[in-house]
């Protein structure tokens, strides 16, 4: 999901009990994932600490190390221990490495969620350290408020964490969409005190108190900038959070470049998305990241 009001992060040093934002943890991070797995805090521009993971992925046919790495920014009240996001980070380790890491304000990193706005710094962060580990191609995979944040960061091309190939899943195009019943009560969660309560206590979500300021380039002004970065945007035909206007206005504003994928019977975001679905996308950014 994506919002309209937040504001700039609180600068934050804070870390999570028993870690540093330095210190890496070698072997498995959770059950079934490979040998070689790392789990750490990255440090972002601002300051704010970002839990982060990473697995070295099992390309098919055994491949594993090919040089592609692919960083999942999952959605609004999300966080990589998930199941929903554990399920696509799976998918696509048959693909590449997978970095997942939760957004500022969620699950296990510091901060405060500004639905959108600085989050741009959270995927650097994740990016240069997928970088770091010495992979040459690098691909971003963002549902709904994080497919806003992807497409914003390849805009953007923050340098040392540029990506080669960009994803976006039931993103909105424009900012403060009101339009359906989902919208509206996610947006009387980030604005209203009793609605953020509600966001850290039942969502596990720290939303900031304040607007944007300034407002930042919206997705759809954002998708220009990207080519020539392959770029694909996926979008289902019952998404109840963003109608299909959406993702045209994002694939009409990039002719020629943006590929728009409209699946039939999807809903919204990582739930929504079904195995299959998974495999393509993997698939479409194995083959045009090189």
């Amino acid at each position: 999901m994506s919002g309209g009001r937040a504001g700039r992060a609180a600068r934050s040093t804070r870390r999570p009990k028993g870690e540093t934002a330095a210190a890496a943890v070698s072997g498995t991070f959770t059950e079934g994932v490979s040998q070689g797995s790392a789990r750490r805090f990255l440090r972002t521009e601002d300051g704010v600490a970002i839990d982060a993971a990473y697995d070295p992925g099992e390309p098919a046919g055994g491949a594993v190390g090919t040089g592609l790495a692919l960083v999942l920014a999952h959605g609004f009240t999300g966080d990589l221990e998930r199941p929903y996001v554990r399920r696509v980070a799976a998918a696509l380790r048959r693909h590449g490495a997978v970095v997942t890491f939760s957004f500022r304000g969620h699950g296990a990193s510091g901060g405060h969620s500004t639905v959108g706005d600085r989050e741009v710094l959270d995927l650097a962060a994740a990016v240069r350290w997928a970088r770091d580990l010495g992979h040459t191609r690098v691909a971003t995979v963002g549902f709904s408020m994080g497919g806003s944040v992807v497409l914003r960061h390849a805009a953007l091309r923050p340098p040392g964490a540029e990506t080669d190939t960009v994803v976006a899943v039931s993103s909105p195009a424009r900012w403060y969409y009101r339009g359906t019943a989902p919208m509206r009560r996610l947006h009387w969660l980030v604005t209203r005190p009793v609605g953020r309560a509600v966001g850290r206590y039942g969502l596990r979500t720290r939303i900031h108190h304040r607007d944007w300021d300034p407002v930042p380039a919206s997705p759809v002004e954002s998708v220009p900038l990207i080519a020539p970065t392959p770029l694909l945007v996926v979008h289902g035909d019952r998404d109840g959070y963003f109608p299909l206007d959406h993702p045209r206005m994002l694939a009409e504003a990039a002719p020629g470049h943006a590929e728009l994928w409209l699946e039939r019977g999807m809903g919204h975001a990582e739930n929504a998305a079904a195995d299959e679905l998974l495999e393509r996308i993997g698939a479409w950014v194995a083959a045009r990241a090189g």
